[in-house]
């Protein structure tokens, strides 16, 4: 059963991350791409780390995971802050796409 809820939270973290790569080749400005991929890629990761805790167990992994999952939560946090702030310092119109 452990196994089966593992491979669901794999799986649906596959999802995630390939929807938000998808978003941010189709979608047609930066702003929308930079939502498509912090927010998508954010809760893929999340999934994938505890379907990989499931699998494991321990709680020594348990906390690397987690620490992981949180320093990725901030770098893409930042340099989606980062990416926006500069792109409105060249105010690049939402409708231009880039």
């Amino acid at each position: 059963m452990t196994d089966l809820l593992a491979l669901v939270f794999l799986l649906s973290g596959c999802f995630f991350i390939f929807a938000g790569t998808v978003g941010m080749i189709r979608l047609p400005d930066v702003y929308c791409r930079l939502h498509a991929m912090t927010k998508a890629d954010n809760l893929g990761l999340l999934l994938i780390c505890l379907s990989l805790l499931l699998l494991d167990g321990r709680v020594r992994i348990a906390l690397l995971l987690l620490l992981i999952w949180l320093l990725a939560l901030l770098a893409s946090t930042v340099s989606a802050h980062l990416i926006a702030r500069h792109s409105r310092a060249r105010q690049v119109n939402e409708r231009d796409g880039g």
